[in-house]
């Protein structure tokens, strides 16, 4: 893919645009199941281009300090800049805010200097002030701390000695600095805020709505219709360049099925997380290009090892048994992953071995040979089993020693077919080796509740990695477990003292082949213990209208997708089509920007220290 660069390193895109911002009042179209067009429809929406992108997932809220379901912060990184980026060629960080860093020969000194031509959307300039009250804030309050705790957890001090420099000063070298994707906020803005929050104490409960937001990034919030749709303004004056639509709407459907007409029908211009059916059917869909990529998610389902506090506070229901590692491990044997793909995936998904989806290539791990691995394999699987005393009873299932007949509950998302397929997988799978499953395919929120509560045996789950993984590994540190029951941080109640040590050794690792080795050995201590067991990771598979839209970029360039965590890239560089030019086009333009010129350090990261009050339906986590 070729790149154009401008001289100063910008690419400024002539706007089509001599207008500010609109104030809220922008035109929202309803999401309820819409009859087809016979025509686009989506350029209409309070006139000039505009973007429809169909949505199923509820926003939980738009205050950047607490939001965190994927579909806020997927949004929230359109409003608000932050530092440093993720680059969507290499997946390696990239300049925003910062346009260039260093660290100190002992790697506690972080300096960075921002770019000098940033604007807040209301014309107020962006300083290093912003930066470090943003910071700052979220090291002293603990409400401000919930969405992104995790980057400052080891910070010191963060300071601005002058307008455009930020020094951040750490307890002990942290590999996460070069990510450092957190929204930056206006001070002038969020001061009073905090203030009127009785000192941040309700500022958790702040939903941020009151439209138009003022941020510095490439859009603008300006209309939440609850149920029916979100409004994002295009920011005209964006120090990267204006963005090709004039605004996003994010409509929302409560069946993929309806969404997916939506898009045959050009009411919606793209839809994300397709099934390998509606994948297929929307091949053939005239104007419609199918975009399948490589997963960055995982599919997996935990198994309830105990729930307890940190402070060793037992509490739950889950099956007494699940505490032996021999019968945890015996489950993982029986289960075939390729099965899981080609039956629940319809092969749309590569089996998983290790935690980290192989397109992230030096953090990948599988296993090999003899690693204390419970490899697919239901006889071994029996033999352990009648060794360790859990013997059949009259029926076929299996009794523990402590005389508990195996039967678990398993919570499953109704909601998501290759879960439900995985599931009817398991029951037959478990029976094999002498275990019953009562299949409990649920409300996303009652299996969400069953966790949190403790009350459940194995339960489905499944993460987004990012291309730095320690976020996703952060959550099974003994940190991660609840301070009091319903408080959890991730998915398992999993707590392991080497796993630990080796979780806090890759934080520390400025050395990349160094810390990809200790991110492997930490996949080894999960694949052991057996508490979280991957299954599949599915291709990403998402599709556009080629008659709304003529390009955009994809993360990475090469065989990446379009909706995703790590920057904005897709939808600030998304060009409108031409009614002559747009049937014709499909994949990413050749003409769009993706160099981000700045001086970038052979220090990688992008993830967190330690997580804080993670608590959300599985499956919309990041």
């Amino acid at each position: 893919m070729n790149s154009h660069h401008h001289p100063s390193g910008l690419r400024r895109r002539p706007s089509t645009r001599l207008r500010r911002v609109a104030a809220a009042g922008t035109a929202l179209l309803l999401a309820a199941a819409p009859a087809l067009a016979s025509a686009p429809a989506a350029a209409d929406e309070g006139g000039g281009d505009t973007l429809t992108v169909a949505l199923s997932q509820q926003v939980d809220s738009f205050n950047p300090f607490t939001a965190q379901l994927a579909v806020t912060t997927n949004i929230l990184r359109h409003v608000y800049d932050s530092l440093l980026t993720t680059d969507p060629e290499t997946n390696g960080p990239a300049a925003s805010l910062a346009e260039s860093w260093e660290a100190s020969e002992d790697g506690l000194t972080w300096t960075f200097q921002l770019r000098d031509d940033v604007t807040f959307s209301d014309g107020e300039p962006l300083t290093a002030d912003d930066v470090a009250w943003t910071f700052t804030t979220m090291m002293e309050n603990e409400a401000a701390s919930v969405a992104n705790g995790n980057y400052v957890s080891g910070f010191r001090s963060v300071t601005a000695p002058d307008g455009h420099t930020v020094v951040v000063e750490l307890d002990e070298p942290q590999a996460t600095m070069t990510s450092l994707n957190v929204p930056i906020v206006p001070r002038h803005v969020w001061e009073p805020i905090l203030e009127e929050s009785e000192g941040g104490d309700s500022l958790a409960e702040y939903g941020n709505e009151d439209f138009p937001t003022v941020g510095s990034g490439p859009f603008v919030l300006t209309g939440h219709d609850k149920g029916r749709s979100i409004t994002l303004e295009a920011n005209p004056d964006h120090w990267r360049g204006a963005p090709g639509f004039d605004r996003i709407v994010l409509r929302y459907y409560s069946e993929k099925d309806a969404a997916v007409e939506a898009l045959r029908g050009g009411e919606v211009s793209f839809v994300y997380e397709l099934t390998r059916a509606q994948a297929t059917a929307l091949e053939s869909a005239e104007n419609v290009h199918v975009n399948t990529a490589d997963g960055k998610r995982f599919q997996a389902f935990t198994v309830n090892p105990g729930a307890v506090t940190q402070d060793g506070e037992e509490f739950g229901d889950g099956h007494p048994a699940l505490a032996d590692r021999t019968l945890r491990q015996a489950i993982a044997m029986a289960v075939d992953n390729q099965e899981i793909v080609d039956k629940a995936h319809g092969g749309q998904a590569v089996a998983a071995g290790g935690y980290i989806p192989p397109r992230y290539s030096d953090f990948h791990w599988e296993p090999e040979g003899d690693e204390a691995a419970p490899d697919f394999d239901p006889d071994a699987a029996n033999a352990m089993l009648d060794e360790a005393g859990y013997e059949r009873g009259g029926d076929g299932v299996r009794v523990s020693p402590d005389g508990d007949r195996l039967k678990l509950r398993m919570h499953v998302h109704q909601d998501r077919p290759a879960n439900v397929n995985a599931g009817l997988i398991l029951v037959e799978r478990l029976a094999d080796i002498g275990i019953e499953v009562d299949n409990r395919t649920v409300d996303p929120g009652v299996l969400s509740d069953a966790l949190y509560a403790g009350e459940y045996d194995l339960i489905f789950t499944g993460w987004t990695v990012n291309p730095d993984p320690d976020y996703v590994l952060s959550i099974h540190t003994c940190e991660a477990l609840p301070t009091e029951p319903g408080t959890m941080q991730g998915d398992a109640y999993f707590c392991d003292e080497e796993y630990d040590d080796l979780y806090e050794a890759q934080l520390a690792e400025y050395d990349r082949p160094g810390r990809a080795e200790l991110v492997r050995r930490l996949q080894q201590v999960l694949y052991r213990e057996a508490v979280v067991n991957v299954l599949a990771y599915p291709n990403i598979m998402e599709a556009y209208r080629t008659d709304q839209i003529a390009s955009l970029q994809y993360e990475p360039a090469e065989g990446g997708n379009i909706w995703g965590q790590e920057g904005y890239w897709a939808w600030w560089s998304a060009e409108p089509a031409s009614a002559e030019a747009g049937a014709s086009a499909s994949g990413p333009s050749t003409g769009v920007w993706v160099g981000v010129g700045a001086v970038v350090l052979a220090l990688v990261a992008a993830g967190g220290f330690l997580l804080f009050r993670r608590r959300s339906t599985m499956e919309d986590r990041e």
